[in-house]
């Protein structure tokens, strides 16, 4: 399988070379754990996670690394307005995270490496700036150099002047030039800090991926860095200047990628016009693997426009999906290897819109096929593919079953099921209706096939 991937460094879609094909590298940039998760937020660790499975499909060993930021200004207000250590808001917080993220179907990474926990990792880092010149301490700062890297705008295109801009950089009197960027600051002894060559005090943002990279994956370039869009600039690209110039000029990484914006109701995504939705607040609404096709929907690179209906959409699409398969109950699966069309797909850029209409196109091949055989290869390849793309994954009579109602418990409706089988059996059509009717009015749907009746509670 040839993997190609579109790498925002050069702009173009190139084949996936690993440095070692024996060892991918991934490093994504993970939540700051203040506060809930946004579907923003999620995009990217839905987009990175297809990414991982299909990695695993063709290598014997990826080492998927995605961070936490556990100390930082806004988890430090945080903790000041609830009178708490920091440690207090990142477990909570984390914990729901991974808990959300789960939920969607996301496997955890292979490893998933805190701030807190590399302290020294990044000071080490930053005294091996300092020694070559590509960084300077001031009044209790260190900054980075940037005209020390003269490579330095390449990832995001940007000229000089919309980077000064860009990064909305404070012009204070002790930087040497007005794009350098901070990797050490001081704390004041209200604030989080650690005591370091420069005086107590905290990591500036960008090293601390550079430093957790280094820690866990090596000083040797890494195979894949990821994000979404908003982190091409500054921060992918300051950690590219930092990272080059801390291993001596070798390359960072070799493909970068980054994921689209994701706008609510064609509208940006904001707190002030109060359109932020939490996925935690949506997986009350859905269930996580329709909020995971929702977002697998467009091209990762594309914008995407989340709505209502288009979540409602998703909810179907697996309804008919979770069909196929509890039409397939009693089959053993043959084949446990997802399509070539399928694959092809996920394999070029990550098309998951090809790909779900590949999806769709075994669910409607399965509901024609009669002939044994073409049935068992057909599920195989139904499961395979839904483990690529993290969906499919419940018993599909169960999810098909869906949420009841408060007011309707499955023993009841099991009950009323039984009635009606009993009415059917003694030729009381009438009865049998009407127990029917008064389940469709609860939202609980009925289907008769092979002499079974199964539910479902209406999309």
């Amino acid at each position: 399988m040839q993997i190609q991937l579109y790498n925002t460094l050069t702009r173009q879609k190139e084949n996936f070379v690993p440095q070692d094909p024996q060892r991918v590298t991934m490093y994504v940039c993970g939540p700051t754990v203040y506060n809930y998760a946004h579907i923003g937020n999620a995009r990217p660790v839905v987009v990175f996670d297809t990414l991982y499975r299909l990695l695993q499909q063709a290598y014997p060993q990826v080492v998927y690394v995605r961070n936490v930021t556990d100390v930082d200004d806004k988890i430090n207000a945080a903790a000041k307005a609830e009178g708490v250590p920091i440690g207090t808001i990142t477990e909570r917080y984390h914990t729901v995270y991974s808990d959300d993220m789960a939920a969607l179907g996301a496997l955890p990474p292979v490893i998933e490496p805190r701030v807190t926990r590399h302290i020294p990792a990044i000071v080490a880092m930053i005294e091996r700036l300092v020694a070559s010149g590509h960084a300077y301490p001031a009044e209790g700062h260190v900054l980075f150099s940037v005209p020390s890297f003269a490579e330095y705008g390449r990832l995001s295109g940007r000229s000089r002047d919309d980077m000064v801009a860009g990064a909305r950089v404070e012009v204070a009197p002790y930087k040497r030039d007005p794009a350098d960027f901070v990797l050490w600051k001081p704390s004041p002894p209200d604030l989080p800090g650690w005591d370091s060559p420069w005086g107590r005090g905290r990591p500036g943002w960008h090293i601390e991926c550079s430093a957790m990279i280094e820690q866990n994956l090596g000083p040797a370039t890494i195979d894949i860095h990821g994000g979404g869009h908003d982190l091409i600039f500054p921060h992918h690209e300051n950690e590219i200047a930092q990272s080059t110039c801390a291993h001596g000029g070798r390359l960072f990484s070799r493909y970068w990628m980054h994921n689209g914006f994701v706008n609510i109701e064609s509208e940006k995504m904001s707190k002030s016009i109060g359109n932020v939705l939490l996925v935690h607040d949506l997986l009350k609404q859905a269930p996580g693997e329709a909020i995971r096709l929702a977002l697998l929907s467009a091209h990762y690179r594309q914008p995407l426009d989340w709505t209502a209906a288009g979540l409602r959409e998703a909810k179907a699409q697996l309804d008919r999906l979770y069909r196929a398969l509890d039409g397939l109950k009693d089959v053993t699966a043959g084949s446990d290897t997802a399509p070539d069309g399928f694959v092809a797909a996920l394999a070029d850029d990550l098309n998951t819109p090809k790909a779900l209409a590949e999806l769709h196109q075994l669910a409607s091949a399965a509901n024609k096929a009669t002939d044994p055989a073409e049935r068992a290869r057909l599920k195989g390849q139904l499961q395979a593919a839904g483990r690529l793309l993290g969906l499919l994954q419940q018993d599909p009579a169960a999810w098909l079953k869906g949420d009841v109602a408060a007011d309707v418990d499955v023993a009841e409706i099991e009950g009323l099921i039984a009635a009606r089988r009993a009415a059917r059996a003694r030729k009381d059509w009438v009865e049998s209706d009407r127990i029917r009717d008064t389940l469709a009015a609860r939202g609980v749907l009925l289907e008769d096939k092979a002499g079974e009746t199964t539910w479902r509670v209406a999309s």
